[in-house]
């Protein structure tokens, strides 16, 4: 081991990462506006799209071991992020938070579409434009020993219960007829009668339900008229048949199940600040995740460094560390912005990036003393793709869709320019 190769490794580890600290420092002294962030993401991803094709277009012929790594290290990437994310790593992307929003509220809608699929009333209507109920489709939260709704009163809302226990009362014969728990409905045949209700519910413990008006649903109703056809069909013919059945053909929910999740699209879900709220309680704990999260953007690029570092008199892969330079900074200044947004205190945020920014220098320096005592090509070969392809896996997945997310329009230009940039400062 060469300490001075390594120090001089560490040293250009952290050039590349000091970005990291200026970027969250920047949210200090000035509030970029989402259009700024957006810009200022893509043009990171091209200046780290010109680093990547600098690392591995430098070969004459194909190399295996180069492409086996590029392999390895996007599933590494993508195996991490994800488990990363699960513990609450998405919050530090607004677009990787309302993704995460997206498709847990696609699983709690296609669990509302299971229970839907055996309920005869909904089972009668087109399955393609069940999604359209989606949007008037509520979730309310209810305190033990509060009364959702009183014997003999109109039948305006059907609910299906997410958690939580409610008991259901006869109160003119002062008697309780039944406890209904998780997925139990409540009142479907109100949604066309408007019958009165024939009992009453009160919560016996903290209970959480998905609600459909019916005044929203005659609206829908309305906007469809395949859908009023056929319930004005049912209330017509089979309104004293549904009261009485009680099961359905599992075969043919299951066909409308999934019909209807075919036709719904995850794009048409609304992500509010309540959601976002409630996602940040739920991963109260998140920001050992946040923080793991930006460490594995960090490390593939601080290690290349570190093995770039052949001997004193050797060329200095200049597009790298100007390709993470460039990136880090908006990096850190999207993700610090979004972090004290939620919360967080600009302290907390910046000394978590100043962890990060020594740690690249920290990664720098061991891989130029680890891995270049090895001097075997195939394993630099292997290192320097596991390198591109987790750094080009996360342009894919995390910098380009945030940029996207924020300045939409201007994505494509700014990822250019970036490109050509850290093109430019390599050549001279």
């Amino acid at each position: 081991m060469d300490i001075k190769l390594a120090l001089m490794a560490m040293i250009l580890g952290l050039i590349a990462a000091v970005s990291l600290p200026l970027g969250s420092f920047t949210t200090k002294i000035w509030k970029p506006s989402e259009k700024v962030l957006g810009f200022l993401l893509a043009f990171g991803s091209g200046a780290l799209l010109a680093a990547i094709l600098d690392l591995v277009g430098e070969q004459n012929s194909f190399d295996w071991y180069l492409a086996l790594g590029c392999i390895i290290g996007g599933l590494l990437f993508v195996c991490f992020n994800k488990i990363i994310n699960m513990h609450g790593g998405f919050l530090r992307k607004k677009s990787l938070t309302e993704l995460y929003i997206r498709m847990k509220k696609m699983e709690q809608y296609k669990h509302i579409f299971r229970k839907l699929s055996i309920i005869p009333l909904f089972q009668s209507l087109p399955p393609e434009d069940v999604h359209a109920i989606i949007p008037f489709i509520y979730n309310r939260t209810y305190k033990k020993g509060i009364t959702i709704f009183n014997q003999g009163e109109p039948g305006d809302s059907f609910y299906i219960i997410e958690n939580g226990e409610i008991d259901i009362i006869d109160e003119k014969n002062n008697r309780k007829l039944a406890v209904l728990k998780k997925n139990d409905l409540m009142g479907e045949m109100s949604l066309i009668t408007g019958e009165l209700r024939s009992a009453t519910a009160v919560t016996k413990t903290d209970s959480k339900v998905w609600v459909i008006l019916k005044e929203d649903f005659d609206k829908h109703l309305m906007m469809i008229p395949d859908v009023a056809k056929a319930v004005h069909a049912i209330v017509h013919a089979r309104i004293s048949d549904l009261k009485d059945k009680k099961s359905i053909d599992q075969e043919m929910a299951d066909d409308w199940v999934n019909t209807a999740i075919k036709h719904f699209d995850t794009k048409n879900i609304v992500t509010t600040d309540a959601d976002i709220k409630e996602a940040q309680k739920e991963h109260k704990n998140s920001g050992m995740a946040i923080w793991l999260g930006n460490l594995f953007d960090c490390i593939p690029g601080a290690i290349v460094i570190g093995i770039g570092v052949k001997d004193i008199n050797a060329k200095i892969n200049i597009a790298l560390i100007a390709g993470l330079f460039l990136a880090n900074f908006p990096e850190a200044l999207s993700s610090s912005a979004e972090m004290i947004k939620q919360g967080s205190s600009f302290k907390k945020s910046f000394l978590m990036w100043t962890s990060l920014f020594l740690i690249s220098g920290a990664f720098a320096f061991l891989g130029n003393c680890l891995f270049m005592d090895l001097g075997v090509k195939i394993f630099i070969s292997l290192m320097e793709g596991i390198t591109a392809g987790a750094i080009l896996t996360m342009i894919a997945d995390t910098m380009l869709p945030e940029a996207y997310h924020k300045y939409s329009s201007i994505t494509g230009v700014s990822t250019l320019l970036g490109f050509l940039v850290a093109i430019f400062i390599n050549s001279i």
